[in-house]
């Protein structure tokens, strides 16, 4: 149901409400209106990378997996069939008159919050650093989350929106402080987009405020912005008690009637706490007008018409339970887990060829952890692979395997010093003995990630550093202390410094398929295709303090130093190359041929250097493309690139057209020389003035 339509059947349904019942419907768990044939609705739903916290659901990689595959196609396809399990498992909790928490169809996803600060436990749930992928893959996801037919298949959500990006410590309180050209450049594009470009049917307000203003009753952000100079049409919705830290901890108000008429009247529709519980109190205080109160109800209904909530022949409804965690969705999953793992270093070690090896050891407190493969904001999955289960079903009947924890995931003050040395002793023992070393450290989301949601309280969630736990230090170092070859499977949903072993791979939080896709990427049957979606540093003392939102020497797109492993870096078993390399019709064409002796996967990059002195530092990302080569294979391909390519924001924030000299780096990496000297090739360069040129 279109836009138009859905809302001039929301304002008839809402004339004949009462101003109590209105206002009960801007709850997040919106009670029955009875005489009006209204069922309750709860408007809380999460499905960041699969329907989540709903019981059973196919679990993808974590959002940052999925930023890592530089695939906004398949991201789409993965949407739809998240959206489909969503509507199933909708259909039937209301059947059975289940309309609580987690079972509703708008969903609250995703976060295309910047990842700007490696730190920052959530940003696992974020598509990476740059505001150019965050921008494509946003908007991927939110047209297959809500379809292409006559009604929502589901709800999107942009969140949070704006500026948003840690200390969870601080987030009920803190003031991001931010400039016009950082604002426009950096945290807003992807707001826009999904806005202007993806339709996306609601958007979600930060906890912090932004230059003084909390995010959910900003008049700068909802209104001038939003829904003034962009023209949102759809609801905004409040964070999760966020209203209330208007009065309790960022005092810009004094009472909760005052916080939820501030709320209200920037235009933040749907409460999701408490605080507009006292909306009626408000109104009659003076604070706010019936009128306002109606036009929230209005949006808030449009929303359920255009999911065909009000039609009973909507298509929709036929969906049964059985189109959840289907036997096609798991594929999907697992193509989505192996082409996010990225090899960030090989010695050539890898892929291991199990004829050649007698023993494997797998060791570490990630090799048999579910919880290493789900990330934060997840389903239940009934098909978890882990990354030991993954390599014994691949080391089956050829090579002997063996298998200790060797430490915990971090350090526990109730376990024993000595039963610690004990796993690393069992740990070094096997890893003598073996001919090659499988070791599974990193993180999981009782490390990083919300502030409600870890055991992590002394961080809140965020990362104290970029190293590995103490405990997991001491097992690496003890294990390659060995001489044996060691290949480092890290999973994370951030960047950390890990470069010991002979091969380092990051997984991300790949899914419940993620060891199945592991082992095939270790045993040669996948070649590894996946980009990091961000800068991984040497160190947090490269970077500024983490409260810090200037953009100043932050992501690759500013940082002056040389970096571990670089933005949209990824190794491969196959080598391509790139030729002939020309722009023209605002696209860049050129040649990549699979050099190398393996099938693969590639994922071509244009970056762009507005020669301009008010441009970033450093080439910015324009322009990519994931596709597939047969060894041996050429193949001429065409990246579009949008005019926003050659615009600058200066430092007013307005945005003004390059005219003078630019250069375009097509390749399979950003041209830096950190990349450039890993990969062993320099893109291809295209400097124009007139708009045309040649490499």
């Amino acid at each position: 149901m279109d836009r138009n339509t859905a809302r001039a059947k929301a304002r008839e349904l809402v004339s004949r409400m009462t101003l109590e019942e209105k206002a009960s419907q801007l709850r997040y768990d919106a009670p029955a209106v009875q005489r009006l044939g209204i069922p309750a609705y709860n408007w809380w739903s999460e499905a960041l990378h699969g329907v989540a916290r709903a019981g059973t659901a196919t679990v993808y990689p974590q959002a940052i997996g999925l930023a890592a595959m530089f695939d906004p196609d398949f991201l789409k396809e993965i949407a739809e069939a998240i959206a489909v399990e969503g509507r199933a498992k909708f259909n039937e909790a209301f059947a059975l008159g289940d309309h609580g928490i987690f079972k509703s169809l708008t969903f609250w996803s995703p976060n295309i919050n910047i990842f700007r600060d490696p730190r920052w436990g959530r940003g696992q749930e974020t598509y990476g650093e740059d505001p150019y992928l965050t921008t494509r893959l946003g908007i991927a996801f939110v047209k297959g989350l809500q379809g292409e037919g006559e009604y929502l298949t589901s709800a999107a959500c942009a969140k949070h929106y704006a500026v948003h990006s840690g200390p969870e410590s601080l987030r009920h309180e803190f003031d991001a402080e931010v400039n016009e050209k950082d604002l426009w450049e950096t945290y807003l594009p992807a707001f826009e987009a999904l806005v202007r470009e993806g339709d996306v049917e609601a958007v979600m307000g930060a906890y912090n405020r932004v230059n003084g203003e909390p995010c959910c009753g900003s008049p700068t952000l909802l209104v001038d912005i939003l829904r003034g100079r962009w023209g949102f049409e759809g609801h905004v919705v409040s964070d999760c008690w966020a209203i209330k830290d208007f009065h309790e901890a960022h005092h810009v108000t004094d009472t909760a009637p005052q916080s939820a008429a501030l709320a209200l009247s920037n235009g933040c529709d749907l409460n999701c706490g408490n605080t507009y519980l006292h909306l009626l109190t408000a109104f009659q205080e003076g604070l706010v007008t019936e009128e306002q109160i109606t036009l929230a109800c209005e949006r808030l209904m449009t929303t359920r018409f255009r999911l065909g909530l009000f039609d009973k022949d909507c298509l929709y409804h036929k969906i049964d339970y059985f189109s959840s965690d289907t036997d096609a969705h798991d594929r999907l999953a697992y193509q989505a887990a192996a082409r996010s793992i990225t090899l960030l270093k090989n010695d050539g070690i890898l892929p291991m060829k199990p004829e050649e090896l007698k023993t494997i050891a797998v060791i570490g407190p990630n090799a048999d952890s579910q919880k290493a493969l789900e990330g934060n904001y997840n389903g239940i999955s009934s098909r978890y692979v882990t990354f030991l289960e993954g390599i014994r079903a691949s080391c089956e009947g050829k090579v002997r395997l063996m298998y200790a924890l060797g430490s915990q995931l971090f350090f526990d003050r109730d376990t024993p010093i000595a039963e610690m040395d004990n796993r690393l002793s069992e740990a070094v023992a096997i890893a003598k003995r073996a001919d090659a070393v499988i070791l599974c450290v990193g993180l999981d989301a009782t490390l990083e990630g919300e502030q409600t949601d870890t055991s992590n309280s002394f961080a809140a969630g965020d990362k104290p550093d970029l190293e590995l736990p103490l405990t997991q230090r001491r097992l690496l170092e003890a294990v390659v202390k060995t001489g044996k070859p060691v290949v480092t499977v890290v999973a994370s949903g951030s960047a950390l410094r890990v470069e010991e072993g002979n091969a380092v791979l990051w997984t991300g939080y790949p899914g419940q398929a993620g060891g199945k896709a592991l082992a095939d990427i270790l045993f040669g049957k996948v070649s590894p295709s996946g980009r990091l979606p961000v800068t991984f540093y040497r160190s947090d003392r490269d970077l500024p303090a983490f409260t810090d939102y200037s953009m100043k020497n932050r992501t690759y797109r500013y940082f002056k130093g040389a970096a571990l492993y670089p933005f949209g870096y990824g190794l491969s078993y196959t080598r391509f190359s790139y030729s002939a390399a020309s722009y023209g019709d605002g696209a860049v064409e050129v040649d990549v041929t699979n050099a190398g002796g393996m099938d693969g996967e590639e994922v071509a990059q244009v970056y762009v250097r507005n020669h301009h002195p008010e441009a970033p530092e450093n080439p910015v990302l324009c322009g990519f493309l994931r596709f597939a080569l047969k060894a041996g294979e050429k193949k001429r391909i065409r990246l579009p690139l949008s005019e926003h390519a050659f615009f600058v924001i200066d430092q007013k924030g307005k945005t003004i057209p390059n005219m003078g000299r630019k250069t375009l780096y097509v390749g399979g990496s950003q041209p830096d020389h950190r990349s450039m000297e890993l990969l062993g090739q320099e893109p291809l360069y295209i400097t124009m003035i007139d708009g045309t040129g040649e490499a």
